[in-house]
């Protein structure tokens, strides 16, 4: 999609693409305010807490462009593309936006389901490294790489449908915070639902729509390609997840903001490699590289944000928001060195 809008886009001028630009920053922030407040509206109707509304229907709606962009990259025969966004996304959500969430605001949210939510979410990270993984040849694994198969696409597929069950089920038991906001109590909750949706749309092709926008603008400025593709493309597929995170902290909902990046990494793996794996006979390539840098860094960074849950009580503290900004930052800087030493 994004190709699509930057070939539209490419002939207007630069003062018009500021003001696309400034228009959808505008949009942006306004439907991650409806999203935010549509959610703890339905997180209250349905008596399920903030955490699980972010962790399965937010978290899938935010995602799915990720998805799109990974199908399609896999049916293109590009399943190291694939892969790739799904691992990054994950290092991305769990050390930048988290990170930076916690940095604005003390992050709340119910240990006894953040704990059992990270769980997953470190358990779905490991899954995908071992199904990856060249049991047949191990010696390979830093040479040839490994492959995520179709059937375990698919039955990454079937465990995201126990996964979004099960989260039900754990929010069932566990208390909510009561907050009541009775003035929303006059829309049914299949009304706020559609809201909901609605305003993750209008997040979603905001971005969609800024990112090509701003590529557009960097190369009128000169700005080298190489850089314009490891920070606006990577970036761009979780601004919405970002946009998310910054606003529900902003309005108190932390535990929002919470579960809706380890939901966005439980479906990163579930939702966008598996689909991506599934779509394609062969599955997704993992080269080397995956195994020599990029899973362990992953695996690294869900360990430490699993110890932060583990530590930090009912509160995500701002001092373990320097950690997970940290963490991705250090990540980064190897990645790029890596790649370097790897050419």
């Amino acid at each position: 999609m994004e190709q699509w809008i930057e070939h539209l886009i490419v002939g207007i001028p630069s003062i018009g693409l500021l003001l696309i630009v400034a228009v959808m920053l505008y949009t942006l922030g306004k439907g991650a305010d409806w999203l935010v407040d549509e959610a703890v509206v339905l997180s209250t109707r349905w008596g399920l807490g903030k955490a699980v509304i972010g962790a399965t229907i937010v978290s899938i709606g935010t995602t799915t462009p990720e998805a799109a962009v990974s199908v399609f990259s896999a049916i293109q025969g590009k399943p190291d593309l694939a892969l790739g966004n799904a691992v990054g996304s994950i290092i991305c959500d769990t050390g930048l936006i988290l990170g930076l969430a916690s940095l604005i605001a003390p992050l709340s949210f119910n240990r006894q389901l953040a704990s059992r939510l990270s769980n997953v979410q470190v358990g779905a990270g490991i899954l995908m490294v071992l199904a990856c993984f060249p049991w047949s040849s191990t010696a390979v694994i830093f040479t040839q790489g490994g492959n995520l198969p179709q059937i375990m696409g698919f039955i990454f597929v079937v465990l995201l449908g126990l996964y979004v069950w099960q989260s039900i089920r754990w929010a069932s038991s566990t208390p909510t915070d009561g907050e009541e906001e009775s003035e929303h109590y006059e829309s049914s909750a299949a009304l706020t639902l559609l809201k909901l949706i609605g305003s993750i749309a209008i997040v979603v092709i905001s971005a969609q729509i800024l990112i090509p926008t701003v590529s557009v603008l960097a190369e009128r400025f000169n700005v080298p390609k190489a850089i314009i593709a490891a920070t606006l493309v990577a970036f761009g597929t979780s601004l919405p997840e970002l946009v998310t995170a910054i606003t529900a902290v902003r309005r108190g909902h932390g535990e929002l903001a919470v579960g809706n990046i380890i939901g966005a990494d439980i479906l990163n793996v579930l939702f966008v490699a598996g689909v991506s794996a599934s779509a394609t006979p062969t599955g997704l390539k993992a080269s080397p590289q995956f195994f020599q840098f990029l899973f362990p860094a992953m695996v690294f960074i869900l360990i430490v944000f699993r110890i932060g849950i583990f530590v930090s009580g009912s509160q995500l503290k701002r001092p373990f928001g320097f950690v997970l900004v940290g963490t991705y930052i250090l990540v980064t800087i190897l990645s790029y060195i890596f790649s370097i030493d790897m050419h």
